[in-house]
């Protein structure tokens, strides 16, 4: 299902599955995916295996999943604002909210 016409986005942060993630991501670019990564500034590794690399700064893991939702968050929101997509009412919006 992975080609160059399909990217992969990636959460690589230092832990217990770094070497995992990694070693998927690897696997993803044999099969010629674009790929981008959230990962901590400076790390050598993302650099060489992603295309695009949006760096976070080096917190203890216990804090990394804070520091990587944001980079996350601003990439939906640019690649919704290109694609034209109206990010203040997203569609099926109602479906799964309530407002009282």
């Amino acid at each position: 299902m992975l080609d160059q016409n399909v990217p992969v986005i990636t959460v690589l942060v230092p832990g217990a599955v770094y070497e995992k993630t990694l070693s998927n991501a690897q696997e993803a670019r044999a099969r010629k995916a674009k790929m981008i990564c959230v990962a901590v500034d400076g790390d050598e590794q993302a650099t060489k295996t992603f295309d695009a690399v949006l760096a976070i700064p080096p917190v203890d893991e216990l804090f990394s999943p804070m520091t990587s939702v944001v980079p996350l968050q601003l990439l939906s929101y640019f690649i919704a604002d290109y694609l034209g997509k109206d990010v203040d009412q997203p569609r099926n919006l109602a479906k799964s909210v309530t407002v009282e």
